[in-house]
């Protein structure tokens, strides 16, 4: 077994054997589909908001579930640093890129597991509650955008967490920025322009069926950006874990 692999291996026991590390992704499946399936059999007779883009109705749900998600990318490396069993773990893995790199795969495969699973749940939902039609050509990028954008949102977390080296820091930029200020400013004259680049907001273009013709960029653009983010994030993450130990 390579060293790389041992080091997944601890990470992955970490997450089976800490509650507070399996149960997030957990509760972003459930949030996902089961607010989608519950808005569904409430308004999908009567907001139109709903059902004349599909991608909205689907997915209205990981505007909750991504809460979890958030959380259990900031967990994954914060908690950590917040109580200095980081030094553990770097006793144990001495080499900080290897550690890095573990936590990264573990939090990209459960993203995409947890992605997978919100999003297969959500048309189940959406379908059996909302008399819309779903399909369509936008069918495929849609939900490929749904398992991707999980996965991405936690990297992106995990990034930020490790560039600060700090869980409650992380916690408290993360939270506001992805449920308060993004959404709001996105939608303010002035500030759309600048904000619609913004990895959630990027990101989650990519779920929708309809075009917006004030975003300067299409779906799979979208999705791009997003992607980009994170690499970034990723990329200053483990520029600061290698500082660290120096």
């Amino acid at each position: 077994m390579s060293a790389l692999s041992q080091a997944f291996r601890a990470e992955r026991i970490k997450l089976t054997t800490l509650r507070s590390l399996w149960l997030p992704p957990l509760l972003a499946v459930l949030l996902t589909a089961g607010a989608t399936t519950a808005v569904g059999a409430a308004l999908g007779d009567v907001d139109h908001n709903i059902t004349d883009d599909p991608g909205v109705g689907v997915f209205y749900g990981l505007n909750f579930g991504q809460a979890a998600l958030v959380a259990f990318g900031v967990l994954l490396i914060g908690q950590e640093f917040n109580t200095r069993m980081i030094d553990v773990s770097l006793a144990a893995v001495p080499r900080p890129g290897r550690l890095y790199g573990a936590k990264l795969a573990l939090g990209a495969l459960i993203g995409l597991g947890a992605g997978a699973a919100g999003t297969a749940g959500a048309y189940a939902g959406y379908a059996a509650t909302v008399p819309a039609d779903w399909h369509g050509p936008a069918f495929a990028r849609a939900a490929t955008a749904g398992v991707l954008y999980p996965a991405f949102l936690v990297v992106f977390c995990l990034g930020v967490t490790a560039l600060f080296g700090n869980l409650t820091a992380a916690m408290g930029l993360l939270t506001p920025a992805v449920f308060l200020l993004s959404p709001l400013l996105s939608g303010v004259p002035g500030l759309r322009e600048v904000f619609q680049f913004l990895p959630d907001r990027a990101g989650q273009y990519a779920l929708r069926y309809a075009d917006d013709p004030q975003l300067v960029y299409g779906h799979w653009t979208g999705l791009a950006i997003m992607a980009l983010w994170t690499a970034l994030a990723a990329y200053g993450g483990l520029r600061a874990m290698r500082r660290r130990t120096k």
